[in-house]
């Protein structure tokens, strides 16, 4: 005799989220049926939400609730960088935070992760920073700390040169040019100025704001989960060791994961396309 497992029925919704200076963007959701938690995920530097709908969708299988949310400037977004229209992790921060109460009115009251790649991964613990109780859980992907120091010698040792070049490319055009120079997308001065500043110091801070984020961090006493790439120089797991390690308060697991357990190549962006071994680390 055959048996099937149930298969959760799960609704696709798109949501708008409009932020307190007018920026408007989609929230893009996968809910199933009587989830067990809610995620709020951020793409790295330059991605559209839309790229994770993989994952949403095999995290919505496992029982979360899962949101993905849109960086200012990308995707959907109705803003786009320019020398008039500028931003920083102060105005992203904030963004995190209507898409956080848009989620928990369409599946309150659930265990509350906040995760992320690449750049998503450390602005989700730079949220915590601001207040250590936005979640219980984070899980952080192919995210890594950008401070040299936390790379190899190899790589690390170019990174202050970066850090400096870029927000002087940024300054000068107007914006990031991502799209030319293959590193993100067309991003604001501000965003690659804060970027920089946590690359060079090893510290996150932002302009225009006041509160000490690694203190914020260092009293999250929720649970981690962190998966690195065996083949990603840009977020090596010497990276990803350094940012979680400023949750000092943390329990965490976390996993360095190569191609053959991941079923792809294991580097920054593929997984993405191949979201399945990521997903069942995740879900606990």
């Amino acid at each position: 005799m055959q048996t099937s497992s149930a298969v959760p029925s799960i609704e696709a919704r798109v949501l708008p989220v409009v932020t307190g200076d007018g920026h408007c963007a989609e929230l893009i959701a996968r809910i199933p049926d009587a989830p067990r938690m809610r995620l709020l995920w951020m793409a790295g530097m330059g991605v559209p939400a839309r790229h994770f709908i993989p994952l949403a969708d095999a995290l919505a299988a496992r029982g979360v609730a899962t949101f993905l949310h849109e960086w200012r400037g990308i995707g959907s977004s109705s803003l786009r960088a320019s020398r008039g229209c500028d931003w920083g992790y102060r105005e992203l921060l904030a963004d995190i935070a209507a898409s956080e109460a848009v989620a928990e009115a369409q599946a309150p009251g659930l265990h509350r992760v906040l995760g992320g790649h690449s750049l998503g991964g450390q602005l989700a613990c730079c949220r915590l920073g601001l207040q250590p109780d936005a979640a219980e859980a984070v899980w952080l992907v192919a995210s890594g700390s950008p401070y040299w120091r936390a790379f190899p010698l190899r790589t690390g040792l170019g990174m202050p040169l970066v850090c400096r070049f870029l927000p002087w490319l940024a300054r000068r055009n107007g914006y990031m040019p991502g799209r030319k120079i293959g590193f993100g997308g067309n991003e604001a001065v501000g965003v690659i100025e804060d970027w920089a500043r946590s690359g060079l110091s090893g510290r996150y801070a932002a302009c225009g704001i006041d509160a000490d984020l690694e203190a914020g961090m260092a009293r999250f006493a929720g649970d981690v989960r962190r998966v690195n790439f065996t083949d990603d120089w840009l977020a090596p797991a010497s990276s990803g060791e350094y940012l979680a390690g400023k949750l000092h308060g943390a329990r965490v697991q976390a996993l360095d994961m190569d191609a053959a357990t991941l079923g792809a190549v294991a580097d920054h962006y593929a997984w993405m396309k191949a979201p399945d071994a990521v997903a069942a680390f995740l879900v606990p």
